[in-house]
């Protein structure tokens, strides 16, 4: 335990027209210092998430932070980024730097405006996170990847729609009552089963409701040091916290195995001394629902090919014995790129806090965050855990 959070702030997510990227940042780093209780002086290290690659014009983009206030101004910033877990990269550039000892406050922002582009070129900057020179998807963008990954899974465990639906059923009906979530309304199982003019097939054998959300939004929070968490208003330390890159390129690897994501939680929860049944609840990283149907594997939930029963038998539900995306997850919440991995260490905190409101479980101890870039490449899991 090398470091906590001691505050943050969240921008609603969706399509924000009339508002860039610079404004959603200098909102979030407002909002996350002034929850934290300290001054923008006292800042000594900013990382900032943001992918872009083409979806605004507007590049080099850690200097931004420091519009939030004149007191950020020489402050170190950097610009991180690590596909669709940019924001949990961000996170641990601040762990990292709290460790070495070289900073005693840490202001991490993550960030995404995605729905000023086209669709077509939304669809081709999310391609750059699957290795081009080899994997070439004609159709879909990246839902035409995760389809192919669903295909293959289908053919070696058997057909799992009605499990993929459950899950998307799930994420939506919990992200309903979460007032920061894009999509806030409960579609139920049966909308989201059925493939009808309002649920299409977006390519191949993958559904509207499958597919994450083209979001825009951000989020931010403040790290310091243990010692300094214990005299601050709330505290949320990290019990662990694992990083685990594997190859790009597809063809190197069994892409449903998860082997990425799964030495990642194994190697935290070894970190923390926990089973992943200790965990009362987690955020999990459901750009698709094959991706979070996957994810329970990696977890632990479940043996290789069974990860439908974690679902069929309700324990990833918010009132089962491991809640999963109990914010909404990607697939309600929204998935602005470089925002994601903070948002979800936030919802975490929040959890942990009591202050998650109508997605508030039960008196929650630990949480689980898994953040993924690509397919299973950049794999990033923390242990949370209330500090006192």
């Amino acid at each position: 335990m090398t470091a906590c959070i001691v505050g943050w702030n969240h921008s609603k997510f969706g399509k924000l027209d009339g508002r860039d990227a610079e404004d959603l940042i200098v909102e979030v780093a407002v909002g996350a210092i002034r929850d934290a209780g300290i001054e923008p002086r006292d800042v000594d290290a900013i990382y900032l998430g943001h992918f872009n690659g083409g979806l605004t014009d507007q590049d080099f983009t850690a200097a931004l932070v420091l519009q939030a206030d004149p007191g950020l101004r020489f402050k170190p910033a950097t610009r991180v980024e690590n596909a669709c877990a940019t924001g949990s990269a961000a996170v641990y550039q601040g762990l990292n730097a709290i460790a070495a000892k070289k900073a005693r406050f840490v202001l991490c922002v993550g960030v995404e405006k995605m729905t000023a582009a086209p669709t077509s070129v939304v669809g081709n900057v999310l391609l750059k996170a699957s290795y081009r020179k080899t994997e070439v998807f004609n159709e879909g963008g990246f839902a035409g990847v995760f389809d192919a990954i669903q295909a293959q899974y289908f053919q070696r465990y058997g057909d799992q729609s009605d499990a993929t639906a459950m899950i998307a059923a799930k994420n939506h009906k919990n992200g309903a009552k979460n007032p920061l979530a894009h999509m806030q309304k409960d579609f139920g199982y049966d909308f989201c089963r059925t493939v009808s003019d309002k649920n299409p097939l977006v390519v191949g054998g993958m559904r509207r409701t499958d597919c994450s959300m083209v979001s825009d939004g951000a989020a931010a929070l403040v790290l310091t040091d243990v010692q300094t968490a214990l005299g601050m208003k709330k505290a949320i330390a990290f019990r662990a916290a694992k990083h685990v890159q594997d190859y790009l390129p597809m063809a190197k690897r069994d892409v449903i195995a998860f082997e990425g994501p799964a030495k990642a939680w194994a190697d935290a929860l070894a970190e923390a001394g926990l089973s992943v049944w200790d965990l009362s609840f987690a955020e999990s990283h459901d750009c698709f629902t094959i991706a979070e149907l996957i994810e329970y594997e990696a977890m632990g939930l479940t043996a290789p090919g069974q990860g439908a029963k974690a679902i069929m038998e309700g324990w990833t539900q918010a009132d089962g014995k491991l809640p999963i995306n109990p914010s909404g997850g990607l697939k309600s919440k929204g998935h602005p790129i470089g925002a994601t991995g903070v948002s979800m260490h936030v919802m975490a905190a929040m959890q942990l806090n009591g202050s998650a409101g109508d997605i508030q479980l039960k008196a929650p101890q630990l949480g689980g965050v898994f953040n993924m870039g690509g397919v299973a490449t950049a794999n990033y899991v923390s242990i949370l855990e209330p500090l006192r």
